[in-house]
């Protein structure tokens, strides 16, 4: 659920603006973890689930030559970023690029053509 209502914030920051999403995601991690040592509300899964999805969508974009904003839209509307949340344990522990293939396969499976 709270990962759910993370995705919908990004996106919408993302549709309105074009700025570099790793600073954002970092931010809200920094902010993620003050809040953790204050509330004690958020694990320690969920900020390492947010780390490695800030690293792996950059990577993503570099990989296929695009931008971290339409990266991020076409793995959202692809099921990529649905797939990242599901797999995310198992896509952190691999290589970056057999992750990044995956989260693309997942995408052309559901329509989606680079």
């Amino acid at each position: 659920m709270f990962f759910d209502k993370f995705v919908q914030i990004v996106h919408d920051v993302l549709s309105l603006h074009k700025f570099l999403f790793v600073s954002l995601l970092q931010k809200i991690i920094i902010h993620l973890q003050k809040n953790d040592m204050e509330t004690n509300k958020i694990s320690k899964n969920i900020s390492d689930k947010l780390s490695f999805i800030t690293f792996i969508i950059p990577e993503f974009a570099s990989g296929y030559k695009m931008n971290m904003q339409k990266a991020y839209l076409y793995l959202k509307q692809y099921g990529g970023i649905e797939y990242l949340n599901k797999h995310w344990w198992a896509l952190h522990t691999d290589n970056p690029y057999w992750a990044i293939r995956s989260m693309a396969k997942v995408c052309r499976n559901n329509g989606g053509h680079l």
